[in-house]
């Protein structure tokens, strides 16, 4: 092979690490592919590190000890994140998107992959310092947020079901009151966790914190910690949940004008 430039390893090394946020690859893995001295390479990972820090787009680590390296994390600044959300609530507020019984449609923004992989970098940026293993969800509307939260955190996602499949194996079943006070099933596979791990809780939207405490009932019975819990919105009535410390993105309040309902979407308190 011909001698790699600096540009071509920069290159080729930057999109190895964004394409797997929070994995630590070694010095000497990059040296052995790009046949540069450690040194070399430790010049280029500086390089690295300055450039995505001016233009805001992530940052790189150096992981010290025996089984350290060079790893990328897909960290929002506060400013950053700040203008993301706010945008979003400018696009949700309104009349427009008010359905009947009070809800708002946002299967849109869920559904754009750009949005998405933002809003899951911003939580798993608010997360890194947990370390979960996994991230936990329940179906189906919360999957792509959770999706995205766990590629940037680097874990898998695990979905639980409001009733076994067969393709599962042999699962666990639990009973939990929802946001409206009806009894409901949450369903996880046996194989889908171990014990001693430490799941982040993900949904897109928070009312009562019934199906989070749901869930959080069911990390239970796989002896898990729960390490967080993360929504994209939370509504403001009732204004007593379920669960305690959940993190939220933005709130929601929806106005009753008479003729017409208005929806209120502003950005969390935390991020101000």
């Amino acid at each position: 092979m011909d001698k790699i430039r600096r540009n071509e390893r920069m290159s080729a090394m930057l999109k190895m690490l964004t394409s797997a946020p929070n994995q630590i690859f070694t010095l000497s893995s990059f040296c052995d592919l790009f046949g540069a001295a450690k040194s070399t390479m430790s010049e280029d990972v500086d390089a690295l590190q300055s450039v995505l820090e001016t233009f805001d787009l992530g940052r790189v680590d150096t992981v010290t000890g025996a089984a350290g390296g060079v790893r990328y994390r897909a960290v929002i600044s506060k400013e950053k994140g700040k203008r993301m959300v706010a945008d979003l609530c400018r696009e949700l507020s309104g009349t427009e998107r008010v359905l009947p019984g009070g809800f708002l449609y946002y299967s849109d923004v869920l559904s754009n992959p750009e949005i998405v992989n933002g809003l899951g970098e911003m939580l798993a940026t608010r997360f890194y310092e947990k370390a979960p293993d996994f991230v936990l969800t329940m179906e189906t509307t919360g999957i792509p947020v959770a999706y995205a939260t766990a590629n940037a955190l680097g874990v898998p996602v695990v979905i639980a079901r409001h009733s076994s499949k067969v393709y599962e194996g042999s699962a666990v079943n639990i009973n939990y009151v929802s946001g409206s006070g009806a009894i409901e099933t949450m369903s996880l596979s046996r194989r889908a966790v171990r014990q001693n791990q430490r799941a982040l809780i993900v949904d897109d939207f928070l009312r009562g914190g019934g199906t989070a405490r749901g869930m959080m009932e069911m990390m239970r019975e796989f002896n898990v910690e729960v390490a967080g819990l993360a929504f994209v919105m939370a509504a403001g009535a009732p204004e007593k949940k379920r669960v305690g410390g959940a993190l939220a993105l933005m709130n929601v309040e929806i106005r009753d004008g008479g003729d017409t309902a208005e929806a209120v979407v502003t950005p969390a308190d935390w991020l101000d």
